[in-house]
Parts: C-alpha cells; structure tokens; sequence
C-alpha cells in the first residue's frame, strides 16, 4: 500500500493488516513520519517527534515475525499528549517552566501502551498545564486547525486533535479537565472520551486539577477510541483515585453499537436549560439532525431538567483555579525545570519570584491569582466551599436525569472553531466555550464526542456530545458507535474525507 492510504487507515484497519503481514510497523510508521514532515510546519500539532519510533516499529515487526502473540493494535502508531510524562522524550506541559524536563518514568497509560505494541511517535502540543480551549496558550506556539490553517484547533489538547484530523497519527492520548478532549474533537472533526473518573489512571499525567483531571483517547473511529481505552483503561496501584472496576471491552462495546439495534428504545435527555439561543445557528442545526436521525431508528428523545448546570462554568473556575494553584506549587525553581537567579546573592523566595515570572504564561498566572484569593483565609467559604457546594448540586442533576434517560445529549460545545486570536484577549469568553462539556467533569461522569456533520453557516466540523451514568462508558461506546454508523453511511464517508486539501492526502 502506498504512504498516503496507510495514513487515512483507522486504527482497526491498520491493526488488522499489521496482524496479516500484508504491511509492517515499519512501513506504516514511516508512512506517518513522512507525513508529519510534510505537514506539521503548517499545522504545528507536534512539539517532539521521536528519535526511536522506527527502532520500535522494528522490534514489533521481529516479535510478530517470531511467532509472539501481540495485542490487537501492536505496531499501531501512537501521538502523546504533552501533559504525560515520558522517559525518552520531553515532557513539558506546554511550559517553559519545564522545557526539555525528561521524567524518570512513564505515566501509566504511556507505559500501557508501551507493553501493548503501540509505536510512540512524539509528543504533542497543548494549552501551558492544560489552561485554555484553543493551544493558543502553549509556551511554543499555536496548533492551527487542519480545516481552515486560521482556526484554533481546541484546547487544551489540540495537538492531539489537529495530528490524527491531519493524519499524522491514527491514534493520541488525551487529557480532559473541562472538555480538553471533546471540545477539540468537536472542531476538528474526531472522535474524543472522557473516561469515567477513575477509570483511567492519571499517575504520570502533569496534575492541573486533581479532582477533574482524566485522562482518555483521541481518534477518528469509535472503535478505535474503544480499542486505545482497552489498553490504557483499568485500575492502577500508583493512583490513589483509580477504581478497582473490571471494566467491559469497549472495542468491543462499540462493534456491538455499530452492528446491532441499540437505538430502538433508548431513552436520549436534552437538557431544556441549554437553548439554542446560545449555540451558534449551524451547531444547533446539526445536533438536531443528528437527534432526528436517532429518533428515526428508534430513540426516544426526552425533556430533561438540569437547573444547576447553568453554574457549572462559575463553579469550574473556582474549583480548577483553586486546585491549579495548589498543584503548580512544586514548579518552584527548587526541585527541578527552570531556574533564574535575578542576581548575584537572590534569596529563594526571590529566585522562586522570577522563576515562575519567566517560566509561566499570562493564563497560568491568571489562574494560580484566582485559585489563591479563593483559598485565602476568609474568602475559601464564599467561593471555593460554594463552587463545591454547586457541584454538589450538579451531581444531584444527573442523578436525576439518569433515573429517566440512559444517556444525555448536548452540542459539544457552543460553536465552530473560531478563529487565532479572536477570543485570546477576552478570557471570559474562551471559558464559556465549555459549557456543555464541563458538568461532566464536575460530576465525574464519562462523555464522548463523535462528528455530527459540517455547520451549514461556515462548512466546519460539529461534534455531538454524549453523556453516561459513572461507570457506563460502554453505553456511551455503543450509542457512539450506532451514530456514527448512521452519519457515515448518510454522508457516504467519513467527515473528514470533506476536509479542504491539506497536503498531498486531500
């Protein structure tokens, strides 16, 4: 096969002719290599590319030539979020506070995919600590948006995003605090889950906020979202929040959706809180088709209420600021990254001072401001414990919501990627571009985002949010899975077979 099929092959495909022999790992990591060559100086997705992919590449070809049983996707090339921690590469968090940082481990679900074949090849790039919905604010430069170059590509992990919509990779690890994995999805036209809280292990994953941190798959098939989700999924001694759950296939839950009858009597909220009147007109027009397609195959669409997710964003930007704060504490020029001595003699507090001056960005200060008013000593009731006291609420929410749905279904978030540097000045509204996506993260419930078609008022892609009880990832993987079967067979292709040329593959 030539380099330009191997690289528009899903994950699966690729797994199935790897396991054949008909190609190698080798050749289909060559392929990508040779892609993010041609490519990402425009698209900038990547901030390291490895040194050693086709030296792995090489191993799994001769483990698979010796006869060794290799799992479903080995020899599949992977993209790494930069907020993950690597031995052979560096991990920076978007930051300069930790440029060129090489970790003494692997985060656990790099070391997962490791020991299951998949090839690393580079690291990508993200918002500074995962602050932002756009990369805009990475320490290195913006990722542009491989739909229109002048678009964002989502934040805070749209390298991730932006390399498998350009195919650069079949795969990414993502991370997803407040839609970091399906906002971008959302406007790059992929595939993006957020795992039940728990469910996957954040040891190694740069922490931003601890309580909404998780870490999850970013691709262009459900199934191939399922199959990474096998591999990194499942519980981890190092993670002192890790469920100790015997987790489903949910490869194999999405082929079961996109085979069998799932939509006939699935019960599918819209939450009557969330009007169209704050969507732009193309996002609302394509997460109703698509809930008419649903309903025509049998889904019963249901009015739900959700009073409180109204106070989600206020409520996030409470909780993330106060934990960001906390937890950016270790970036203290003592321990490790970056270090400035502003003169001969500087104390630590002084050399600390100039060190997180240099070291973090306009965002990451904001924050770290916010997060440290709301914990002082005589505003951490009135901020910090009510932001806590309306998760609470938003709990209760979808509590109540589920005990009438199986699954709710918003617009993943409230337009199409605008343009660099339409909203880098007006931070309130970048955060409000999270709207539908940050409950769940407040709640601890998975959510998955998968291509709802092209907004009809500027051509770009629109993604359609799921949401599941805690613990019901499958569910989400089938209704994925169903969807996406219906929407590819109407479009007579994959969306992002639309997409504007973008090298020698469109």
């Amino acid at each position: 096969m030539s380099s330009a099929e191997l690289i528009t092959l899903s994950a699966a495909d690729l797994a199935e002719r790897l396991a054949s022999g008909e190609v190698s790992s080798v050749e289909v990591t060559r392929a990508h290599l040779d892609r993010i060559a041609d490519v990402d100086g425009d698209v900038h997705a990547f901030l390291h590319v490895s040194d050693h992919a086709l030296e792995v590449a090489d191993d799994i070809d001769r483990r698979r030539s010796a006869g060794e049983r290799l799992g479903p996707v080995a020899g599949v090339p992977l993209a790494i979020k930069d907020v993950l921690v690597t031995t052979d590469m560096p991990s920076t968090s978007g930051s300069r506070i930790l440029e060129g940082y090489l970790s003494p481990f692997d985060a656990t679900v790099v070391a997962r995919s490791r020991a299951a074949g998949l090839v690393p090849l580079g690291k990508t790039n993200m918002d500074e600590f995962a602050m932002g919905s756009s990369t805009e604010h990475s320490a290195y430069g913006p990722t542009r948006n491989p739909w229109d170059l002048t678009r964002i590509p989502g934040g805070s992990g749209g390298g991730s995003a932006a390399a498998v919509a350009a195919y650069e990779a079949p795969l990414a690890l993502g991370s997803d605090t407040g839609g970091s994995i399906r906002q971008p999805a959302h406007v790059t036209g992929t595939v993006g889950v957020k795992p039940t809280y728990g469910g996957v292990s954040r040891y190694g994953a740069i922490a931003l906020a601890s309580s909404l941190d998780q870490v999850g798959p970013v691709t262009r098939t459900v199934l191939d979202a399922g199959l990474l989700h096998d591999v990194i999924g499942g519980h981890d001694h190092h993670d002192s929040t890790s469920l100790t759950d015997a987790w489903p296939s949910f490869a194999e839950a999405a082929r079961e959706g996109a085979r069998g009858d799932v939509l006939k009597g699935l019960r599918i909220g819209v939450v009557k809180e969330l009007p169209d009147s704050g969507f732009q007109p193309g996002v609302s027009a394509s997460f109703h088709a698509a809930l008419t397609a649903l309903e025509a195959h049998g889904a019963q669409i249901v009015e739900i209420s959700a009073p409180h997710f109204e106070y989600g964003v206020a409520a996030y930007y409470l909780i993330l600021p106060a934990e960001a704060s906390s937890n950016l504490a270790k970036f203290d020029s003592v321990r490790f990254g970056m270090r400035v001595t502003p003169h001969a003699g500087a104390t630590v507090e002084e050399v600390m001072a100039a060190t997180r001056d240099a070291g973090f960005g306009d965002e990451v200060k904001r924050r770290i401001i916010l997060g440290t008013y709301a914990l002082s000593a005589g505003y951490y009731d009135a901020y910090y414990g009510s932001a806590q006291k309306v998760r609470t609420l938003i709990q209760r929410d979808f509590a109540d919501a589920f005990a009438a749905v199986d699954v709710i279904a918003t617009p993943s978030a409230p337009t199409t990627a605008f343009r660099l540097g339409e909203k880098i000045d007006d931070p309130l509204q970048m955060y409000l571009n999270d709207v539908t996506t940050i409950p769940a993260n407040l709640a601890g419930v998975p959510g998955i985002s998968i291509p709802s078609g092209l907004a009809d008022d500027d051509g770009l892609p629109v993604g359609i949010q799921f949401l599941a009880p805690a613990r019901e990832d499958a569910r989400l993987y089938r209704v994925g899975a169903a969807l996406e079967a219906l929407l590819v067979d109407a479009w007579g292709g994959p969306l992002l077979a639309r997409a504007p040329k973008l090298g020698e593959v469109r």
